[in-house]
């Protein structure tokens, strides 16, 4: 752990202005003069606030970070289109302590590191804005909780260092804090931080504007209270079933809750089809044609959440310049533009999670499901989210039948290069391109929405208290948004968590949702221990026929895979470091 401690400051985006002294943006911050950081003259703060900047960098983006994967392909939601792709390392048992895949252990305790030379250096710049040195202080704290998050929810405990800098030759020692000790010092952090922070519907003297969106609010800082809590009281960190702290978990997503239906914050689910992906013609063949319009509307409103620069929906988004990376990278291969990746392969197991529009799922008895036409009348957020045989892309219907542009080998032909499962990715692509070049568009990662906040307390409140009235209007109202029907009264406890979990799988596919939820639950065993699907097409004439087929075994080790090995360097480099166990 030494070397990240003192070394693991790389290089910044800070740049002189305003007068102050000029920072060179490839000068790693350890070599810059913190004097020319913090500047005793710099009443605006400019490179303080930079510095800050450059922490924010360090908040989690979940687009195919993970050797060009997403997250869920490692899970049983999707698989890479290689075969060698290490993010299969997650569901064939291919990662070690000298292999960590998603190894963020040195950018998270860079991140902690420049936190506190922040805090220990901001009161030395004499800012003349009123409130706002307060108010970074609290965003600092926010971050480094979210650093310390995301190293427990892998690693389990791990060492809390609090303001600490370590100096370039002092020897690391520090051994691992309990995982509930990690939970109450970031509990800590985040509850000293809300006064100062600003709410969601505030102006610049001291409230929220359009020019703060992305930085953490006491809105944020609430969400990721709502989401370590709700970590903190699921079955992998809780094996007696604490119902108390299910029920903490519960109230501290009441308090968003509370406090959007009291006007304090602005966060509400989207509902208005802000970028039009698709119009009725596109998707005549998924929808019958007397309320056609509505379900390609309710398409819409699900994919503008993810389309537009911000909404009031995403309260901690992970904020880029405009790109295209995330199409360029999940492109099904057969379209002419550059560079097309196809990376991410949703699985079947996904794809039939997918309700029918009267909310009965593919397998239930008077579904009206028709495996001739597999994709018709089905959840809108399945043509939101997965890219199927003859959904409409760009200038024409996608094509994955044996054989069509988009699967042109076809299934089991090759280990690369085309789809494995039959199915793309259809979520964050924007659809407004060109079919033959690429366009740079917003792509925000949301890091945590509002549709998290609702799902989080039906959760806990069932897991506390049961399925009671509260609990339903949540997870209606997430259904509601997509015109899917409300769920069916009378539900036991059991019944309702897995429709609870089930929502959260169609509601938050591809946002790294599922690999976290599938190892809290501790059911990665059960859905990562056998075979995972995709479907063949075969296409004779205008007939196509489909058939489920295997895609790829998976094996998950329950003994030691849900929580992440120590990378060795650490275990080297601090004596005190002890290794997850069977790692």
């Amino acid at each position: 752990m030494k070397k990240y401690f003192i070394v693991g400051l790389m290089s910044t985006m800070l740049f002189g202005a305003w007068g102050c002294k000029k920072l060179s943006e490839d000068t790693p911050l350890e070599l810059i003069d913190q004097e020319i950081i913090f500047d005793k003259t710099d009443s605006l703060g400019v490179n303080a606030e930079r510095f800050l900047n450059n922490i924010y960098a360090g908040l989690p983006n979940g687009y195919n970070r993970i050797g060009n994967n997403i997250l869920d392909a490692g899970t049983d939601d999707a698989l890479p289109n290689a075969l060698g792709d290490v993010v299969q390392n997650f569901s064939n048992n291919g990662t070690g302590p000298s292999n960590v895949v998603d190894d963020v252990w040195a950018k998270n305790y860079a991140n902690i590191r420049k936190t506190n030379i922040f805090l220990a250096n901001i009161d030395i710049v004499p800012l003349n804005l009123k409130g706002y040195k307060d108010r970074w202080k609290a965003e600092a704290r926010c971050l480094r909780a979210m650093s310390y998050f995301e190293l427990i929810k892998r690693w389990g405990g791990v060492p809390l260092i609090g303001d600490k800098i370590f100096s370039a030759d002092e020897t690391i020692d520090v051994p691992r804090n309990t995982y509930q000790e990690c939970v109450d010092y970031i509990l800590n952090e985040l509850n000293t931080a809300m006064p100062y922070l600003l709410t969601a519907n505030s102006s610049t003297n001291g409230t929220f504007a359009a020019n703060f969106y992305g930085r953490f609010g006491r809105g944020a800082a609430m969400a990721l209270k709502s989401r370590l809590l709700l970590y903190a009281a699921s079955p992998l960190n809780n094996p007696n079933n604490d119902l108390t702290k299910w029920a903490t978990a519960a109230t501290a997503a009441k308090a968003i809750m509370d406090s959007v239906s009291a006007t304090k914050f602005t966060y509400a689910l989207n509902t208005a089809a802000t970028t039009i992906h698709y119009n009725a013609t596109n998707l005549t063949a998924l929808y019958p044609s007397t309320t056609l319009s509505t379900y390609t509307t309710n398409v819409n409103k699900f994919l503008s959440v993810f389309s537009t620069a911000s909404n009031s929906e995403i309260i901690l988004p992970y904020m880029a310049s405009n790109n295209s990376t995330v199409e360029s990278l999940n492109d099904p291969v057969g379209y002419t533009r550059a560079s097309s990746s196809g990376k991410t392969n949703p699985t079947q197991e996904l794809v039939n999670e997918y309700e029918m529009t009267n909310g009965k799922l593919i397998t239930e008895n008077g579904s009206g499901y028709d495996a001739t036409k597999p994709y018709y009348n089905r959840d809108p957020r399945l043509p939101g989210t997965v890219m199927f045989d003859g959904l409409y892309w760009l200038n024409r219907n996608v094509q994955t039948y044996d054989g069509g542009l988009d699967r042109p080998f076809g299934y089991g032909r090759v280990t690369k290069g085309e789809t494995r499962t039959g199915y793309y990715m259809r979520k964050f692509m924007t659809s407004n391109s060109s079919a033959t070049s690429y366009s740079n568009y917003p792509h925000i990662f949301p890091i945590i929405r509002y549709a998290e906040i609702l799902l989080n307390y039906a959760e806990a409140q069932n897991e506390a208290i049961g399925p009671d009235g509260d609990v339903y209007a949540a997870v209606n109202a997430i259904r509601a948004r997509v015109g899917m029907p409300a769920l069916t009264t009378g539900l036991t406890q059991a019944q309702m968590r897995d429709k609870i979990r089930h929502e959260r799988r169609v509601e938050f596919a591809f946002e790294e949702h599922r690999f976290w939820d599938i190892r809290r639950w501790k059911i990665a065993g059960t859905v990562l221990n056998g075979t995972l699907h995709g479907i063949q097409g075969i296409k004779v004439g205008n007939t196509t026929t489909y058939t489920f087929v295997d895609a790829a075994t998976t094996n998950f080790d329950v003994n030691k895979g849900y929580l992440f090995p120590i990378p060795q360097n650490e275990v080297f480099s601090n004596k005190s470091m002890v290794q997850n166990p069977n790692w």
